[in-house]
């Protein structure tokens, strides 16, 4: 039975759910745009924090106005030491995403923003936020080694901040370069699955950290975040046993086995951020004298590409990515978030800048109505 809806469609798929000016995908031609700006002219020309001022402001920034971002975003690499504590509470193997839902929650009790919910306000979040998501994820996984906290160098950009807060070593220029761009490709992409639920959370007037906490929790699901993790746990799982990587990939086919980081539900094309991706691997490998994690993916896309017809998404070359970068597999998704801030921040400020709250229908598919109540006795 009907519930008086003409449309629907599964997962919504297809559905446009509201009107936004921040980011524009054509799936089949393979465009990704920030503001009406080619990610492919953001990736060549542009750095991350030029990006957030794009996605929170609607322009490019003049060279003022860059700089007193950056200034900004320097400054606010700190964490009230409470949450400091809290970090250190957690279990030792607790998952980082558990970790990062908790954490940028626990945030907004200290934020001095948190009541205000008007337009400049929310400006002044998205950039302690931006600055505390990637500090929280550095500090947590610092403590969880046993080692000690590296205070962040405001003089850094916001990629070399946080390989330095990581790592405790200065990144090199191609290393840093790499995570800047990749933070560029993963900064937006319209209403997947977080920016819907952080809107959604917003729409209630709830607050900015509320909104946030709720993108996260959508982006832990492996059916959204995730997928770059899948990649390397096949690729390491190649490398450990010896074998060819298309002899591999041949024997997941035949055990009817999904190959993480192909296909994407927009882009029935090559996925623009994959281009890059891949350059980055492989300059990254060359760099480190190690091309061996790229030339196992080439070879594992090419095999795909010829045999399922299927591009690599942004997700495939990402693992080899950050795993030369140094980066453990369990936080390619919270950097994964560490970039998705910028476009989940612009998505609640343009939600609260004429919000109306999100309420959609459902297709009622249950019994007739109206259904006899049956006494006890009865049933």
């Amino acid at each position: 039975m009907s519930s008086g809806t003409t449309t629907q469609g599964r997962g919504l798929e297809g559905i446009v759910a509201t009107n936004s000016s921040i980011c524009y995908i054509d799936g089949e031609l393979g465009v990704l745009a920030y503001r009406g700006i080619d990610i492919r002219e953001l990736g060549t020309h542009s750095n991350f924090e030029e990006t957030c001022f794009l996605l929170w402001n609607g322009n490019l920034p003049k060279q003022a106005e860059l700089d007193d971002l950056k200034k900004k975003l320097g400054q606010e690499r700190k964490i009230d030491p409470s949450i400091v504590s809290l970090l250190r509470l957690f279990p030792k193997d607790a998952a980082p995403m558990d970790v990062l839902r908790t954490a940028v929650s626990a945030l907004g009790i200290y934020d001095v923003d948190t009541k205000n919910g008007d337009h400049d306000a929310n400006v002044r979040k998205s950039i302690r936020l931006t600055s505390q998501i990637a500090m929280l994820v550095a500090i947590h996984d610092r403590i969880r080694k046993g080692k000690n906290i590296v205070e962040a160098d405001p003089s850094l950009s916001h990629a070399a901040n946080f390989l330095w807060m990581l790592n405790g070593e200065k990144p090199s220029s191609t290393a840093e370069k790499a995570l800047d761009v990749a933070l560029i490709l993963h900064a937006d992409h319209e209403l997947n699955a977080s920016t819907f639920a952080a809107r959604v959370t917003a729409a209630t007037l709830s607050d900015m950290h509320a909104a946030i906490t709720s993108a996260i929790g959508a982006l832990k699901g492996p059916l959204h975040g995730g997928a770059n993790e899948a990649v390397f746990k096949m690729l390491k799982e190649i490398d450990a046993k010896g074998e060819d990587s298309v002899e591999h990939v041949k024997g997941m086919l035949a055990a009817k086995k999904k190959v993480a980081g192909f296909g994407h539900r927009v882009y029935h094309t090559e996925d623009p951020r994959a281009t890059f991706l891949r350059k980055m691997s492989e300059d990254l490998g060359k760099s480190s004298g190690n091309l061996k994690w790229f030339e196992m993916s080439r070879k594992v896309e090419l095999f795909i590409n010829a045999e399922k017809k299927l591009n690599a998404n942004v997700d495939f070359y990402s693992a080899s990515t950050y795993h030369t970068l140094g980066i453990d597999v369990d936080l390619f998704t919270p950097i994964f978030a560490i970039s998705r801030i910028a476009g989940w921040a612009a998505h609640v400020i343009e939600q609260l800048d004429d919000n109306r709250l999100i309420r959609p229908r459902a297709e009622y598919m249950g019994p007739k109505h109206p259904a006899p109540y049956v006494a006890m006795g009865q049933r």
